[in-house]
């Protein structure tokens, strides 16, 4: 199944992948962002803030934006 991955850390990048049927976001964050905690991270699905545990379909776009800046104050 394809969708649009948008993958605004650092410089950022949007591409094309292919993902099992069935994935959740939580999976999918889990396999591109791994060691990351999800706290940290503003996660959408077509621009709508979604549940860990919705599925994706075929055409969705993903961002996933950090929240905290490496090496900004808090």
């Amino acid at each position: 199944m394809r969708m649009l991955y948008i993958n605004n850390i650092g410089s950022g990048f949007a591409q094309h992948i292919e993902i099992e049927p069935g994935t959740t976001v939580a999976q999918l964050f889990a396999q591109k962002m791994p060691g990351k905690e999800v706290g940290d991270y503003l996660i959408r699905v077509n621009r709508q803030h979604v549940p860990a545990d919705q599925i994706l379909v075929e055409g969705d776009r993903v961002s996933i934006t950090p929240t905290k800046i490496e090496g900004a104050n808090s």
